[in-house]
């Protein structure tokens, strides 16, 4: 029986500098930590896991303004997409994308490993 929902994660190349941009960018608190292949973000009620690729690049999959064509692409609120805006790019994030629609405001961003993110407003 499934019970509810316990992560959702992306896998990072290099786990401290991956924590410090979700840590900076995304304001987000390491909830737990496990050597160099597991790190638990939080922000809200949600759980963001970072699994460790031992330095193995990434690989990129397709993606638009409006975030991933294949594979998941995890949205958070935000009360103010313009201040996270900023954050996100002095963190080192790459902008994909930015829409101000009558269903809100969306920005769609790649992490340092080309995750791709989505902020709504």
């Amino acid at each position: 029986m499934i019970t509810g929902y316990k992560d959702f994660y992306y896998n990072v190349s290099d786990m401290d500098r991956a924590v410090k941009f979700y840590k900076q960018a995304l304001q987000m608190m390491v909830e737990g930590e496990s050597d160099k292949y597991w790190t638990s973000m939080r922000v809200g009620n949600l759980t963001l896991g970072l699994h460790g690729s031992e330095g193995v690049a990434i690989p990129t999959t397709v993606r638009n303004a409006h975030g991933q064509e294949n594979g998941g692409t995890v949205t958070f609120s935000s009360t103010d997409i313009t201040e996270d805006r900023a954050r996100i790019i002095t963190a080192g994030g790459k902008i994909l994308g930015e829409a101000n629609q009558p269903w809100g405001h969306m920005l769609v961003f790649e992490d340092l490993d080309g995750n791709v993110l989505k902020l709504m407003k």
